[in-house]
């Protein structure tokens, strides 16, 4: 950090002694006077910079921006040096007014580009971290991934890329810096097909990064790449990269970047795009997890679904509809229906209507439990839930559920009710139970819930491995909590599930 001035030390030695950049600014910010590290960092001599334009905003004139390099309370500034294409540097500085020269104040200043660049790149990877987190679809997530590229290493632009593993065909996922085009992969494979060389493909083959210096000088004079050629022709760039999306040793993809003419591609900034471009796998491969798994588990409640229509409402259905048929044969008789039989039919078709209604509701529940209305909702979805199965299997069935319900809403009702709903489905499907009984307790800030059956116990194809098991501890891992299953007292199965409640259940 630069010491504070004093405007009593005799600027010859100053000038020579200093580490830092001094200059003397007039009240219109030009260089008035430089010391030699000044015209170093400035990358220009003495007498050139003496009546340039300087890059510092003084204090009169506001405007600067805090250096933020360290949380100290410096009063540091930060500035952009460009007298040149090509030449961009950050310099932080401090200023004082000379003592005696009300037009004059001291500028002490450093190089800060490394720092500042290093900052931007870790800035960079942690808000790509945290939008991995974030509901959104993967296109969105790889846009924002390549302008995190783009705006961390000033670069002309960037594409994220994915492969597809059957065809091999590549697909632009996410891009930054360059227009979107719709056409642009049709287009990529036409210049393929012309003969143009993808230097990407190497970077996919050898599953190592490709640098390629001087790239867009080849690209815009190869007749093959003329499809993309005005494509390529905005913004100006020169030099490229192209680093693999490693999921699982596979490539997957690539990050392409590419370089305005005045940089070069170091070792650090090869290391920036490697970080980037598994941050991308990381994102690409949790959406495909992802997807694999909505998609067992859409089979999974479709099959499910499908068994308990036909255990349950299409039977019913069937049984009115036999009902009606026989109200219908004796009417035909033309005479007049006695009541007994009128009213032992009605009843019966009665009762099975209620049955249907309420497996249909217990079916709504288990579709969307969370959008019963009020601090009731997870209750009524489980016994919804538990007047379904007994109208369906004959189980008899014991709640206790207390005031615990009413503390659990939103997703995590959800994932409770989806648990503890598996368990019971586990008892109807291996236990060969005639009772269950479901508790739910508070203790503490932990919420506990068991349910317990009367049947054979736990066997090689019961509950206690498999994915229904699998799939309810996930559930209970996403809120900290663990559940098992194991062998009841005397005979039997018990499930014991616990979550901690945190304020946001």
């Amino acid at each position: 950090m630069v010491a504070p001035l004093s405007p009593a030390v005799d600027w010859a030695r100053l000038a020579l002694d200093a580490p830092d950049g001094l200059a003397l600014v007039d009240s219109a910010g030009r260089f008035v006077q430089v010391n030699q590290a000044a015209a170093r960092l400035c990358g220009r001599t003495e007498a050139d910079l003496a009546g340039m334009r300087s890059p510092f905003a003084l204090a009169q004139a506001g405007g600067a921006e805090p250096a933020g390099l360290l949380d100290d309370g410096s009063t540091e500034q930060v500035t952009t040096w460009s007298p040149a294409p090509g030449l961009r540097r950050e310099f932080a500085y401090r200023e004082q007014r000379v003592a005696g020269e009300p037009e004059l104040t001291m500028i002490a200043f450093r190089d800060v580009t490394d720092e500042r660049h290093r900052q931007r790149r870790v800035a960079a990877i942690a808000r790509t971290a945290a939008k991995l987190a974030t509901e959104g679809s993967l296109i969105d997530t790889l846009d924002a991934l390549a302008a995190e590229v783009v705006k961390a290493d000033a670069l002309a632009g960037a594409q994220i890329l994915t492969l597809e593993e059957a065809s091999h065909d590549l697909r632009v996922m996410g891009t930054a810096g360059f227009a979107h085009r719709t056409d642009f992969f049709d287009r990529l494979m036409q210049v393929e097909r012309r003969g143009g060389t993808l230097r990407m493909r190497e970077a996919l083959r050898d599953a190592r990064p490709v640098v390629v210096p001087n790239r867009w000088t080849s690209i815009r004079d190869d007749p093959a790449w003329q499809p993309l050629r005005d494509y390529h022709a905005r913004p100006e760039w020169d030099s490229f990269a192209s680093v693999p999306l490693m999921i699982r040793g596979r490539a997957a993809g690539v990050l392409n970047a590419f370089f305005t003419p005045a940089q070069a591609v170091g070792q650090r900034t090869l290391e920036f795009l490697i970080a980037m471009a598994e941050q991308a796998a990381i994102a690409i491969d949790y959406r495909a997890l992802l997807q694999r798994e909505r998609d067992v588990a859409r089979r999974e409640e479709r099959q499910r679904l499908a068994r308990d229509l036909h255990d349950s409402i299409v039977q019913q259905v069937f049984s009115i509809s036999m009902q009606a048929k026989s109200m219908e044969v004796l009417g035909s008789r033309g005479e007049l229906i006695p009541a007994e039989p009128a009213r032992r039919i009605a009843d019966e078709v009665g009762l099975l209507s209620r049955t249907v209604l309420t497996d249909l509701r217990a079916m709504v529940h288990e579709l969307r439990p969370s959008s019963a209305a009020g601090q009731g909702g997870l209750e009524e979805a489980l016994r919804a839930l538990v007047d379904s199965t007994t109208n369906r299997t004959g189980l008899r069935f014991s709640l206790a559920l207390g005031q615990a319900p009413a503390r659990i809403q939103g997703e995590l009702a959800e994932d409770v009710y989806r648990i503890l709903a598996e368990a019971i489905h586990n008892v109807v499907k291996h236990a060969g139970a005639g009772r269950v009984n479901v508790r739910f307790s508070l203790r503490g800030k932990q919420l506990r819930a068991t349910v317990t059956d009367d049947g054979r116990g736990i066997g090689a194809t019961g509950p206690g491995s498999g994915y229904g098991l699998k799939t309810m501890r996930e559930r209970a891992q996403r809120w900290g909590g663990t559940v098992t299953a194991g062998p009841r007292r005397g005979s039997g199965t018990i499930v014991r599930l616990a979550i901690p409640l945190a304020e946001r259940s």
